[in-house]
């Protein structure tokens, strides 16, 4: 027996499954024939279990009995609406009516069976949901990609570098060890996170981006683990979290190097032990989610400065993937910006033939401190002014063209350009952000500004 239900998960994603039935021949029977099937399955009695239940797990279907002793089964379905706002609720009951069948699809259930049934009319409406939500999931899929800003992504390199990072993420990809993603902003962190997801078995579960510096401590922690209605003012309803949002998925925490101390000690639990709790309630849930993290700051140095703990640095970093600048991968730029220049041209109409020999020339002299993402918005907004099929130097921004003629002591340029060229330079020539800033003598903020500045 164990053999075939090891089979058939194997085979296919594994619902979790709630019954809901006083009777336990009922409860016995649908299990027995969903376990077999692969799937998880929790069976309970009455309406106060299935409430706990509800409260602790999230679920993909229920079968629920319409009658539960003195209580109504339907009045399980805000709970489910709350907790498992995505479970499919197939109503059994010996009592079956139109007027029944007709108020249980009102309240939202998805199918209804009376009683007495047949495993293969069980097995019938859990393929029906299976093949329901995995049409969902394509759909979603499909609408994103036809949504998506960006080209379609090649990992092929002709660099040796990038090739080994390739190399490490598709074999770590298989493993669901936690990984940490190091590099400049811009090199795509992002995407490769993405595309780890993508190539693991978790594939076909929910990949959630979660960006670090984009919301306050407490912001950021009601998007993580969630709250409870009442918790705080403007809390409404429940609400589950990213952390439930993507369970059996991966969960992608970008730039964790500016996750809030006071979050922290919550998180590191969270990944050693796959337990959390949502704000303002004190149920403990379970989460199975492969973590992502992604930095483009120093965390060895920010655990000595004491503002990331040491021991979250080791759980996040199992294994630890660094993607080069595109500064040092110029070989790439040419086959990158070709790729872009199409994108971009059949997004507005047009079909460029490439780039000029001189155009190229350009833009792999330019040092890139934005990396592919400024690569991608320059070619964005070259594909929109350029006039003719292949593209010229004189279609190129200044700051791209102008890298030949670099101002001499004595000129008549103002300081601002001196430095922006200077930071240009050390930039480049830099491994890290940390390292320019202690060449120029700055902190690591006063950098920033002066990126933001210069549009660096």
């Amino acid at each position: 027996m164990m053999n075939e239900i090891e089979k058939k998960s194997n085979s296919r994603d594994q619902l979790n499954i709630l019954v809901v039935d006083d009777e336990i021949n009922i409860r016995k029977t649908i299990s027995l024939c969903l376990e077999i099937e692969g799937h998880s399955v929790r069976a309970v009695s009455n309406f106060d279990d299935a409430v706990e239940e509800i409260k602790q797990r999230l679920f993909d279907v229920v079968f629920l009995d319409l009658r539960l002793g003195t209580k109504n089964g339907l009045d399980l379905l805000p709970y489910l609406q709350s907790h498992s706002p995505s479970a499919k609720v197939v109503v059994i009951t010996a009592y079956a009516s139109i007027d029944s069948a007709v108020e249980a699809i009102r309240k939202g259930a998805a199918d209804y069976i009376p009683k007495p049934f047949t495993p293969s009319q069980i097995k019938i409406v859990v393929e029906k949901i299976f093949e329901l939500r995995t049409l969902q999931k394509q759909i979603e899929d499909l609408q994103a990609n036809l949504d998506s800003n960006f080209p379609e992504i090649d990992f092929s390199s002709k660099n040796p570098a990038v090739q080994k990072v390739m190399a490490v993420a598709r074999e770590v990809a298989a493993a669901d060890v936690n990984i940490l993603l190091k590099g400049e902003s811009g090199t795509g962190k992002t995407i490769l996170a993405r595309a780890i997801h993508d190539w693991s078995q978790r594939a076909n579960k929910p990949f959630v981006v979660v960006s670090c510096p984009s919301l306050s401590a407490e912001l950021l922690e009601n998007e993580l683990f969630g709250h409870a209605r009442g918790s705080f003012t403007g809390a409404v309803k429940d609400y589950p979290g990213r952390i439930s949002l993507c369970r059996e998925g991966t969960l992608f925490l970008d730039e964790i190097g500016d996750l809030p101390l006071s979050i922290q000690p919550k998180l590191l639990r969270f990944i050693q032990e796959k337990k959390y709790e949502r704000v303002g309630e004190n149920i403990t849930r379970n989460a199975d989610v492969r973590l992502i993290a992604a930095t483009n700051v120093n965390l060895e140095k920010a655990v000595q400065d004491g503002r990331f703990r040491e021991d979250l640095y080791y759980r996040l970093n199992v294994v630890e993937i660094e993607i080069p600048p595109l500064r040092e991968r110029k070989e790439d730029i040419e086959n990158l910006a070709n790729r872009m220049l199409a994108f971009f041209g059949r997004h507005n109409h047009r079909n460029f033939t490439g780039f000029t020999e001189e155009a190229l020339a350009f833009l792999k002299n330019y040092s890139w401190p934005g990396n592919v993402r400024e690569l991608r918005n320059m070619i964005e907004r070259t594909a929109i002014f350029c006039k003719t099929e292949t593209v010229g130097k004189e279609y190129l921004p200044e700051k791209i063209r102008g890298s030949e003629e670099l101002p001499r002591l004595g000129d008549k340029v103002s300081l601002g350009k001196i430095e922006e060229i200077h930071i240009r330079r050390v930039l480049a020539a830099a491994g890290t952000l940390q390292e320019a800033a202690e060449a120029l003598g700055i902190d690591q903020a006063t950098l920033w500004r002066k990126r933001k500045t210069y549009g660096i």
